[in-house]
């Protein structure tokens, strides 16, 4: 694929659909100058790592557009901006010095530390979630009715009463992809559910009645998804962030998509 065919075929896709970069990123969230650098194939200008990933499928959906064969033609046009590594040259090698045997015991040392916390904060998460689940089975099972509606005072509908609106909403669901090592904290509504490292390739689901509070160490090591919708990143890599989520961050990307099929 030569330069700027991705670009050039996600410019024009857009401009078929008489759809703006400033509707774009209403109802996607995604930063207009990054929608720009996409455009332009200026890859100096993307975070990099998962989020450029994230966020090509998130407008590929957003127009219509074939996902995975989208995200295909953006490897492609990628990769051929990354210049080949040289070989490294042929050398003998040395006999390893005589602190590699201390360093390796100090390493297992601080992965086997590791591996406990994450058994006890697993732990923990799964006290905390047996725990809500115990809490809201009462509530689930009452009927929505008051003493007035029984006795026939009163005829208006159970989905009136006050808390049937937040007792028959959906639950949020939260999925983060590292895609470097972090350190990562998960709070939701109010109960700590995670709070140590992740590595790449251990994509987690949380799960939320109404708010996350996710705070990460490297802002550009993580894509966060809510409902299966990309969100922005917390902040520029290499620097640590902390985002609240909630529904109305779906409400804001389901008016920004309404919007958009209006128009067209």
């Amino acid at each position: 694929m030569a330069k700027g065919n991705f670009g050039e075929r996600l410019k024009r896709e857009r401009e078929l659909r008489e759809v703006s970069l400033e509707e774009i990123t209403t109802a996607t969230r995604i930063g207009l100058p990054f929608l720009e650098a996409l455009e332009n194939e200026d890859w100096s200008k993307l975070p990099g790592g998962v989020f450029n990933r994230g966020f090509v499928r998130t407008i590929a959906r957003y127009l219509g557009l074939d996902e995975e064969a989208f995200l295909a033609e953006y490897d492609v046009a990628f990769k051929e901006q990354i210049p080949p590594r040289p070989e490294p040259p042929e050398d003998r090698i040395p006999s390893p010095p005589r602190w590699v045997p201390i360093a390796l015991g100090v390493a297992l040392l601080v992965l086997l530390a590791a591996l406990v916390i994450g058994g006890i904060y697993g732990l923990r998460y799964l006290a905390a979630r047996r725990t809500r689940k115990a809490a809201m089975a009462p509530t689930a099972t009452a009927l929505p009715y008051s003493e007035s509606q029984i006795s026939g005072s009163s005829t208006s509908a159970p989905s009136s009463a006050p808390g049937a609106q937040s007792l028959y909403a959906p639950a949020l669901d939260l999925l983060v992809s590292p895609g470097a090592p972090t350190h990562l904290r998960i709070v939701a509504d109010g109960n700590l559910l995670f709070d140590t490292i992740i590595h790449p390739g251990e994509n987690r689901h949380f799960a939320a009645s109404d708010e996350f509070e996710v705070t990460v160490a490297d802002s550009g090591a993580v894509l966060l998804e809510l409902n299966g919708q990309a969100m922005p990143p917390l902040g520029l890599p290499g620097s640590s962030g902390t985002i609240r989520l909630s529904r109305q961050d779906l409400r804001q990307a389901s008016s920004g998509n309404a919007k958009s099929r209006t128009n067209r």
